[in-house]
């Protein structure tokens, strides 16, 4: 699989330029030219490594590279900061706030591309996972089949892809519109509340062996969560 890297810069040419250049060297490449969305990019794509310019509209890259080493997910991640402040006090702070290098603009490119390598030859691999387990209920993720128990679980295609963002992190309450853009995709437009009629599906198909897992929190969206099976809360959401 080719490694991802998650270029967050605002200078339109410069992003092409590293596009160009990554993906010449065989990198996988998503450029973000918002501050704002650069976090929920990472999250929701988990990026080998992130170049970060500092200086970006609305929200710092300083800032980003804290929110990131803020999150258990994506803490981990490689982060190199690109600016234009090359005084050795905005380094410390570059480097306090999170990154792992700093490079002062104007760069080369070759310097920059063995500076890549180089944090990526540190972080630790990551593990392709063949299956995911909550409690009973395990996802083949190469057969793309739902089992809970011994109990094949037949489920649609946008089910699937559901259940498999709320296993992937237990606990985590998502958002509908987080699950719309990532079930569904960005360019389809569909209500946000057809969220819960695909969620409704899914409970009958997985609460038919088992008790219910997903919860929902109202006004915000849903979670897999095992201390929610036994609730009242769990059982009047199943009658809905």
């Amino acid at each position: 699989m080719e490694q991802l890297v998650i270029v967050v810069e605002d200078e339109e040419a410069l992003g092409l330029m590293l596009k160009y250049n990554l993906e010449k060297a065989g990198y996988a490449v998503r450029i973000v030219t918002n501050g704002n969305k650069a976090l929920a990019e990472v999250e929701q794509h988990l990026p080998s490594l992130v170049l970060l310019d500092w200086m970006l509209p609305e929200i710092s890259g300083l800032e980003i590279a804290k929110l990131i080493r803020s999150k258990p997910d994506i803490k981990d991640i490689p982060i190199i900061m690109l600016t234009a402040k090359g005084e050795e006090e905005d380094k410390i702070k570059g480097l306090s706030a999170g990154a792992d290098d700093y490079v002062t603009k104007p760069f080369s490119i070759p310097e920059l591309m063995a500076r890549v390598k180089a944090q990526l030859r540190r972080a630790p691999e990551k593990q392709t996972a063949s299956e995911l387990k909550f409690e009973d209920i395990r996802i083949d993720l190469v057969e793309k089949k739902v089992f809970r128990g011994e109990n094949y679980i037949h489920l649609g295609p946008t089910e699937f892809r559901l259940l498999k963002l709320l296993m992937e992190t237990p606990g985590k309450v998502f958002s509908r519109e987080f699950l719309l853009k990532n079930a569904w995709g960005s360019n389809i437009y569909v209500e946000s509340r057809t969220v819960d009629v695909h969620i409704r599906r899914l409970r009958s198909a997985l609460n038919e062996f088992g008790p219910d897992y997903i919860r929902t929190v109202r006004a915000t969206g849903y979670s897999i969560d095992k201390a929610f099976a036994d609730s009242d809360t769990a059982k009047d959401e199943e009658k809905e």
